[in-house]
Order: C-alpha cells, then sequence, then structure tokens
C-alpha cells in the first residue's frame, strides 16, 4: 500500500469523486438486504483476519502524531488495539443481522379518496463524513450507510491518512468481489482547509454532511456546507449525585465514568454533589480519583472538604477535558444541578445517580440532552452500547436525529400512493 496521504486531490479530482458517489448511491439505494449483509460480513471477516496489518499502518500514524506533537487525548482516540478492532468488526455484524431500514413502512392507511398511503424509510443519498483521529470511525460509517442504502464521502483526518487508506482498501475489495460499486465508499485522502470547503460547496452531489470533532472542525463545517448538517459537538457531560444515591455506586459510576475512557465525548467531564451527602462522598471520590490518576478541580466548598483536589478555574465548568481531569461543585439540590447543567452543558449526556424514583423522572423531564441516564455512567450514551451496532456518532443536533446515528437515523420518509385510477 502507497502512501496516497500526500496526494493533494485538485479541485475537479473532488468534484469526479462526488459525482461517482452520488452515481453509486442510486445503486446502493436499491440492493436487496441480503446483499448488503453479505459485504458486512465480508469487510468485517476481512478487518478481522488482517488486524495485524491494520495495527502496523496505525502504529505509523501514531509515530508521527507524536513527532508532529499532538496532544495525547487525541493520540489516544487514534490508537487502534486489538480490542477496538475487535469492538468494531462486532458492531459491523451486529448492523449485518439488524433489520434493514430502507423500504419500511412506517405508517399506512386508507384516505377517502381511496387511495392507499403509506410512508416509507428512504436512503438519505450521498452522506459526507468530516472527522478527526478516530480511524475506525471508517468502517462504522461505511457500515452504517451502507445498510441503510446510502454511498458514503469519508474525509478523515491527515493523522489517521495510513490506517484509513488501509481499511478502505479493504471495504473496496470486498465491494468490488461481491459485484458492487466501490464509488459507495469514498475516502478522501489529506485535504487543505480551502478543498475541504469546496466539498462542502457540492449540495448538488451530497445530501448531508456531518463533522465529528473537536469546535474548531464542528464550526468549520457548520458554516461552510452548502447543504444540511448534523452536528456532533463536544460532549460536556455531567453526573448529579442526588442525596438519595446509592453512596457506593456513586463512588464506582463516577469515577469509572472518566477513567475507563477519559477521550471520549461521552466521559464524564463533571460531578455535581448534593452538599447534604458531600461531607461524606467528597473525600472518599477524591482519594478514588488521586489513586486513578486523576486531577480533580472543584469549587471552593467542595475544596474545603479533601487535600486531593485544586481549586477550579472559571473556564473548567463548560469544559470538554478529554483527558484524566474532572471538574467537581457542590449544588443545593435538584434545581440547582438542572440550571449547572443548562448553563454548561452541551445537549450530550447528562446522569443521575439516585435510589428516589421521582427525582429521576424530575430530571430525565427536565434535562433535555441527548441521552439522560439512571444510575449508570454517562459511558452509555454508545450506539453499540445501546444496541444501534456501530454508531456514525452521537448528535447534538435536535433536528433530523438526537443522540447516537444508527441506521434508522440515516434513513428519511419519504411517500408511496397507490390508487386505481383516481383523478383530482
Amino acid at each position: 500500500m502507497t502512501d496516497e496521504s500526500q496526494h493533494t486531490p485538485a479541485t475537479s479530482d473532488l468534484r469526479q469523486a462526488a459525482l461517482a458517489a452520488r452515481a453509486a448511491s442510486r445503486e446502493v439505494a436499491i440492493v436487496p438486504r441480503e446483499y448488503k449483509d453479505q459485504v458486512l460480513l465480508g469487510v468485517a471477516e476481512s478487518v478481522e483476519a488482517a488486524a495485524p496489518v491494520l495495527m502496523m499502518f496505525n502504529t505509523q500514524d501514531v509515530a508521527r502524531a507524536k513527532e508532529a506533537g499532538l496532544p495525547e487525548a487525541k493520540i489516544a482516540r487514534l490508537r487502534l488495539t486489538p480490542e477496538s478492532i475487535s469492538q468494531c468488526v462486532a458492531g459491523l455484524r451486529q448492523i449485518a443481522a439488524m433489520d434493514d431500514p430502507v423500504g419500511k413502512v412506517v405508517e399506512e392507511r386508507t384516505v377517502p379518496s381511496g387511495l392507499n398511503v403509506q410512508r416509507v424509510r428512504s436512503p438519505l443519498g450521498v452522506i459526507l463524513m468530516i472527522y478527526e483521529a478516530r480511524p475506525l470511525v471508517t468502517l462504522d460509517a461505511f457500515g452504517l450507510c451502507f445498510k441503510a442504502g446510502n454511498a458514503c464521502i469519508l474525509k478523515g483526518g491527515r493523522e489517521a491518512s495510513q490506517t484509513n487508506i488501509a481499511i478502505s482498501k479493504f471495504i473496496h475489495a470486498v465491494l468490488e468481489g461481491c459485484g458492487h460499486n466501490k464509488d459507495a465508499c469514498v475516502v478522501l485522502p489529506s485535504l487543505e482547509r480551502e478543498q475541504t470547503r469546496e466539498l462542502l460547496g457540492m449540495a448538488d452531489c451530497i445530501d448531508l454532511a456531518i463533522p465529528r470533532g473537536g469546535a474548531e472542525l464542528v464550526k468549520f463545517v457548520r458554516e461552510h456546507a452548502k447543504m444540511p448538517t448534523v452536528q456532533h459537538a463536544q460532549g460536556v457531560c455531567h453526573i448529579y449525585v442526588h442525596e438519595d444515591a446509592d453512596l457506593e455506586m456513586a463512588l464506582r459510576v463516577c469515577v469509572t465514568a472518566k477513567t475507563s475512557a477519559p477521550a471520549t465525548c461521552n466521559a464524564a467531564e463533571c460531578v455535581l454533589v448534593h452538599a447534604k451527602v458531600a461531607g461524606e462522598l467528597v473525600p472518599r471520590l477524591c482519594e478514588a480519583y488521586r489513586e486513578a490518576g486523576v486531577q480533580v478541580r472543584a469549587e471552593a466548598r467542595a475544596l474545603a472538604l479533601t487535600p486531593y483536589a485544586e481549586p477550579a478555574g472559571d473556564d473548567d465548568f463548560g469544559r470538554e477535558f478529554l483527558d484524566l481531569v474532572v471538574a467537581l461543585k457542590l449544588v443545593e439540590g435538584m434545581d440547582d444541578a438542572i440550571a449547572h447543567v443548562h448553563r454548561y452543558g452541551s445537549d450530550h449526556t447528562e446522569a443521575i445517580l439516585t435510589t428516589n424514583p421521582a427525582a429521576a423522572d424530575w430530571f430525565a423531564r427536565h434535562v433535555q440532552s441527548s441521552c439522560v441516564v439512571i444510575n449508570a455512567s454517562t459511558r452509555f450514551n454508545d450506539g453499540f452500547q445501546l444496541g444501534l451496532g456501530a454508531e456514525i456518532g452521537i448528535s447534538t443536533s435536535r433536528v433530523h436525529a438526537y443522540g447516537p446515528m444508527g441506521l434508522e437515523e440515516l434513513t428519511t420518509r419519504r411517500w408511496v400512493v397507490r390508487g386505481e385510477g383516481q383523478t383530482r
């Protein structure tokens, strides 16, 4: 495999790639389920068998990222492991086992004119995904788009170029081996900023743009895309420890929600503790964080309860650390906690820990984030964990899709009307 990342395509090449994806989308839209599943299972098998090769190219990407001085949080998202590859492969197989959403009748009626009216799920067309670091997004995005009858254009970050090129070759080999158009999955090399802007202007070829990455990337896509966008913005996720919480459970959940994968968007970035239980919980929690290597940044009242924290700055609340750092604050009750979430949250994931069902219901009704979790970790806001198979990302946009985007979120609904010669 050659290093295609050094080739920067001309605008005409980008245009041709987008047109090719548009043509392929019309073919993919009518592929029967069994043939789509054959491709997904074939890609899963190829990637599983070639995991050592994929790891080799990824090692090269990680080495270059370190040389370039990329932050450790981004390198953590870039790095593949046998476990992450296995989970991605399992996600592809889970998608293959799921019902095909294309053509599914979601409502049906006969109207007074005698017409039979159906509303059916239909592919979106061509989906452009622009993302950073995580190369396995290439596999997840292809699998979901293809099963939902869409072609995809995937533009990963320069830091993951070798891994993404290797993945694209596995996908294309299986597509062509199964008799399908390889342009159903266009994987672009690194683009200059101006070329990405030009790509975002091709609304006649691309139906939806999905940015997945840092705030700067999301802002750039939102400002320049001529087609609709679904944003996958930062995850400023909170855990509220209610006064009726099981404190042993709270310790486990709060610590692991930060330490199990600190560089992910569903990691807990801030813990809110009811003042009534703070004296018992905060010292133990901060000691557990210290033992796990987590730096705690606490507001004054919480800081007074533990030697294992440092003062929180003005910008530590509402911040996505993506690292072993967590903010801590005491609150006076439900209204105080909800007001903090409304001010600093990013509509991603919020959790409440409580043995009081009424309090849990109140929190779930009043916090309108894409996912509210009761008595569990924020880390469960994930397509694989919620039974969607892989996900194309977690949308923080409220229009069209909200939360993890699985198969149904990559379709639209259209009308099919059957008559017997009726006129109007």
